[in-house]
């Protein structure tokens, strides 16, 4: 657990908007644009992500597509540190590694360019929603055959009812899995 203030965690809590029935009835999303729309919450979440990238060693940051890029890119820049996007298969120009992993029902495929990381990078990975762990798992195998380490993944939310945790827990392989808040 990170060292995130109860008033931190109250206010990032308090910009985030549940949505019932989106996208499908039955569903509760969790909106984060309010948060991203209060530059004093947008500011307190990105410090808190800097202060973990600090802490683990980060030497740059891998954001997931698409909402890990709007929370990964700033936390780069304030950190001074680098930021790799890991998008979705086909969406990156020249060569890359992909990783394919499952889903619920189906697959999905993700890539990264290998050439953005190298043997001396320790990488703190940064999105928006830990819920399944998919799409995590698959990016720490990615990260690792590019030939770099996994410094953490870190995340504003985790939907503790999902087996995301457990799923994305052999993948850290001993590196911490950083959560703001458990919803």
């Amino acid at each position: 657990m990170t060292s995130t203030t109860d008033t931190t965690r109250e206010l990032l809590l308090s910009r985030i908007r549940d949505v019932r029935d989106y996208p499908k009835p039955g569903v509760l999303f969790k909106d984060i644009t309010p948060l991203l729309a209060d530059p004093v919450a947008f500011s307190a979440l990105t410090d808190t992500l800097v202060e973990l990238c600090v802490r683990h060693g980060a030497t740059k940051v891998v954001g997931l597509e698409a909402r890990g890029f709007i929370l990964a890119a700033p936390v780069a820049v304030r950190a001074g540190l680098g930021f790799v996007p890991v998008r979705k298969a086909g969406k990156l120009p020249g060569a890359t590694l992909s990783q394919a992993y499952e889903l619920e029902y189906g697959t999905a495929e993700i890539e990264i360019h290998a050439e953005d990381l190298s043997a001396d990078d320790r990488i703190m990975v940064i999105d928006d929603i830990l819920a399944t762990g998919g799409t995590a798992e698959a990016s720490l195998e990615l990260i690792r055959r590019a030939g770099a380490e996994v410094a953490g993944v870190a995340v504003l939310m985790e939907l503790g009812f999902l087996p995301g945790r457990a799923r994305l827990e052999q993948g850290l392989r001993g590196a911490p899995l950083e959560v703001l808040i458990t919803v």
